[in-house]
């Protein structure tokens, strides 16, 4: 039994709730931000149950059933209810496996799967239209901050690497004479991903001034830095690509997106299925395969040039 697990007797909703957390971040190796989404789910499960007069030890599948029917009805998005019958799952199998409960009254659940919701996405030309001004206004003024921005932009376009990847990067990860990024995915995977000239030149730029002039004792080894010389953190760079959208006058996105856009130009420029699941760092390919439906004139040109009967 994992040492942060008591005696099953004597432990409450909010005891049980700690202790998976415990074990989604050291035995799992989740991401803060999975962990904290599981242990919602479980506390928003557990809430369900007291209204409905049951402890969590007394969960059973009509209530996990009624559970799941019941943010059906509040009309939440599929994908939330779908995370949340995933989360319920680990969490009874876990429970089991420890000898908290004496069966999985989630075995036989059945939830709906995510929808096929298409990744939103910039095209090449606003891509390249909001880099290039992000690019003008850091040159122009010589502003650290807007070297660090241009610099964040195109790592994240280049490289398509989630946000919490990008910003836990250290100065060390980066090869600057191979052009290529070392990063820490999820599940603690390492990956080391390639970037381009455009991005290497805003490195450059950031790494020979810029970030010396943010430096401070606070720095350390982190590669982005805030204005107060500390590793910038996750809505930092929200913040930022909402502001360089808004600047080249581009849809206005989310950071994701731009994770999206380099996977989709990707492969409308002809790159395989498994080099793109190796560059985003995706488990399985099925999870890559989603920007085929985004890229079908590349695709039906694919089978034109190849199907003898096309």
């Amino acid at each position: 039994m994992h040492p942060a697990v008591a005696d099953a007797g004597a432990m409450t909703g909010v005891e049980v709730v700690a202790a998976f957390a415990t074990h989604l971040e050291l035995d799992r190796a989740m991401s803060p931000h999975s962990v904290r989404a599981y242990a919602g789910d479980l506390r928003h499960l557990l809430a369900f149950a007291e209204r409905h007069g049951c402890g969590w030890r007394d969960v059973d599948l009509a209530l996990l059933r009624a559970w799941l029917a019941s943010m059906v009805g509040e009309q939440l998005a599929r994908a939330t209810v779908a995370r949340r019958g995933a989360a319920v799952r680990s969490f009874f199998a876990w429970a089991l496996a420890e000898g908290l409960v004496e069966r999985d009254p989630s075995a036989r659940l059945v939830t709906a799967q995510p929808g096929t919701h298409l990744p939103e996405v910039l095209g090449v030309d606003a891509a390249a239209r909001m880099l290039e001004v992000a690019r003008a206004g850091a040159l122009a003024d010589g502003d650290p901050l807007a070297v660090r921005d241009w610099t964040t932009l195109e790592l994240l376009y280049a490289t398509g690497v989630r946000v919490g990847e990008l910003v836990a990067v250290d100065v060390g990860d980066v090869d600057r004479s191979a052009r290529l990024l070392r990063v820490m995915g999820k599940g603690a995977k390492e990956r080391v991903v390639p970037f381009g000239l455009p991005a290497a030149r805003a490195l450059d730029s950031w790494l020979e001034g810029a970030r010396d002039r943010l430096v401070t004792a606070d720095s350390g080894a982190a590669l982005l830095l805030g204005v107060r010389g500390r590793r910038v953190d996750q809505r930092q760079v929200r913040a930022l690509v909402h502001r360089a959208a808004l600047a080249a006058d581009v849809e206005d996105i989310a950071p994701h997106a731009l994770r999206h856009s380099a996977a989709t130009h990707l492969l409308q420029g002809g790159s395989d299925l498994r080099s793109v699941q190796e560059i985003l760092g995706h488990a399985t390919l099925t999870t890559t395969q989603r920007y085929t439906h985004v890229t079908p004139e590349r695709l039906r040109r694919s089978y034109q040039q190849a199907h003898p009967r096309a």
